[in-house]
């Protein structure tokens, strides 16, 4: 990997980690397409630099994040489910991660995201704010964000669909998603971190770093353009975007 790939790889996690598209499918996929081999280092990497796109949340919420307990309490009892059977299935999980799986999973959760959504009608009682969700519903869509462990769910939709589903505001449910990335990333993050960092060079470490800066300020944007255009529009678009890059990598990559 060179410092261009890491800097390539950045901007990659950032712009897809908080949009419905799958940001480790992405990675999967870009990493495909730069050539670059799979290695323990390549796997650390990919989910390494989420922290440079997790911290860019935290830095556009951390008034509210300061400010609310109720809030913290509820993305802790979200988190709970992903946490356990992150735990329990990681040995599994890292065997899905294919160009086939990723390909197949974009297309199958698009057609979810374009179903829910024909479907799904916002009522005045939804609930319009994170804090304002029930603990039995924040582990609902805890349960959600586990079906993200199969590389190209997305982490994101998964929980967005999930609160939609459980009457959360379209809003309201991206807010949700955002921050519940905050425990998901850190814990996901700092375990591999943790079991690989015995093997990390120093220029490992330097593109590690160049790979989460760009992370960060991709994701920033990323997230300040999400949250405006959910206010006015539906998650149908990603649902075709991900049909249509899902079958042009089956088609193409395989």
């Amino acid at each position: 990997m060179t410092f261009l790939d890491s800097i390539i790889m950045g901007i990659v996690e950032g712009l897809t980690e908080f949009l419905p598209v799958s940001s480790t499918g992405h990675l999967i996929l870009t990493s495909h397409l730069l050539g670059l081999k799979q290695t323990p280092f390549e796997k650390t990497f990919e989910i390494a630099i989420q922290l440079g796109a997790i911290l860019a949340v935290v830095f556009i919420y951390k008034d509210r994040l300061i400010r609310s307990l109720e809030l913290w309490k509820k993305l802790i009892a979200a988190f709970i489910p992903t946490g356990i059977l992150g735990l329990a299935l990681h040995h599994y999980i890292e065997k899905l991660f294919s160009v086939k799986v990723v390909s197949l999973m974009l297309i199958l959760w698009g057609i979810v995201f374009i179903l829910v959504e024909l479907l799904h009608s916002e009522k005045e009682h939804h609930i319009e704010k994170p804090e304002e969700i029930s603990y039995l519903k924040a582990v609902g869509i805890g349960l959600f964000q586990s079906l993200a462990m199969i590389p190209g769910t997305s982490r994101s939709g998964a929980t967005i669909i999930g609160g939609m589903l459980l009457g959360m505001k379209r809003p309201a449910a991206t807010e949700f998603s955002f921050l519940l990335a905050i425990p998901t990333m850190f814990a996901a993050t700092g375990f591999e971190l943790v079991k690989n960092s015995h093997t990390f060079s120093e220029q490992n470490l330097l593109l590690l770093l160049a790979g989460a800066i760009t992370a960060f300020i991709s994701a920033f944007f990323a997230v300040k353009w999400l949250l405006n255009y959910v206010k006015h529009h539906s998650f149908i678009p990603f649902g075709i975007y991900r049909i249509v890059i899902g079958l042009i990598f089956l088609l193409v990559l395989l």
